[in-house]
């Protein structure tokens, strides 16, 4: 069945979702994005998702088409089109079609797109093994004269840095900023554990407000762990007691290894399990 998208107001088939080459997101990435997913036909966090894309629209100056409901409802009935229980939404959004030039024209309409995918899921053996990352130093990217990371449709970093991650066998590239701080990976953030501690950098210009972080930094409160938004330095990632990364799409995947050096016993452990446990429990209770 031919995937459905949602196009500027329409309901289109993938294979006739078209977008103008003068379009600012394909010129410039000038634009956002968010990543969202779907469990047995249920998005989760949607109103978390829309909080972040409406704040960061705010701070590119660019307006957005439609209002937050009618957003969720644009994304709810893509998702019901295409009849796909489990699914990865990609939700884009740019300043629409301009001359060329860098100027902002005010009175362009944006350019909205949901598409959906099924969801593929990371082998198994990862989340009870474990994954490598790498430690890039001077990498944390950021958009000049935003206070705030932001999910741009310019990735090209990201891109080049996770290749360059790929090239050394491992699964993530976490960026240092120029203070030689851990920031975040190309697409998840990090914790770190130690002496029963969990620990994140806070957010800022280098650190997007990720999702599923936020949810982990929920759970640990709730269930009574020591938590703190922090910054901390690489040797801080190679001391730890457990490592993991946060995303939409692998929600929390335990790290074994940084930079050829191994974290703890080199296993998962026992608070990243707690923690992936209890966030799949609030997966189901989603209304």
């Amino acid at each position: 069945m031919e995937s459905i998208v949602f196009l500027n107001g329409f309901f289109v088939e993938l294979k006739n979702a078209r977008v103008s080459i003068l379009d600012r997101g394909f010129c410039y990435g000038d634009g956002l994005f968010e990543t969202l997913r779907a469990y047995n036909g249920k998005v989760f966090r949607l109103d978390l998702h829309l909080e972040r894309l409406f704040s960061s629209a705010l701070l590119i100056h660019l307006d957005l088409p439609v209002t937050r409901r009618e957003m969720g409802t644009i994304v709810q009935e893509t998702l019901r089109r295409n009849s796909h229980s489990s699914a990865m939404i990609r939700l884009t959004v740019t300043r629409g079609e301009s001359a060329s030039g860098l100027q902002i024209n005010p009175a362009a309409p944006p350019t909205l797109v949901v598409f959906i995918r099924p969801l593929t899921l990371l082998p198994a053996h990862l989340y009870l093994d474990g994954v490598s990352i790498t430690l890039h130093p001077s990498s944390a990217c950021k958009i000049i004269g935003v206070p705030l990371q932001v999910k741009s449709g310019n990735y090209l970093s990201q891109i080049l840095l996770r290749k360059t991650a790929e090239t050394a066998n491992s699964m993530e590239a976490i960026l240092l900023d120029d203070q030689g701080r851990v920031t975040e990976g190309t697409s998840a953030n990090i914790f770190i554990i130690h002496n029963g501690i969990l620990k994140t950098p806070p957010l800022s210009e280098h650190v997007l407000p990720g999702i599923t972080r936020q949810v982990v930094l929920e759970i640990a409160r709730m269930k009574g762990v020591p938590c703190q938004e922090e910054s901390f330095a690489p040797q801080d990632i190679y001391n730890a007691d457990e490592v993991f990364l946060t995303n939409t799409g692998v929600e929390i995947l335990p790290v074994r290894q940084a930079s050829d050096i191994i974290i703890g016993n080199g296993k998962p452990g026992r608070l990243t399990r707690l923690l992936h446990q209890e966030f799949l429990k609030i997966v189901e209770q989603q209304p």
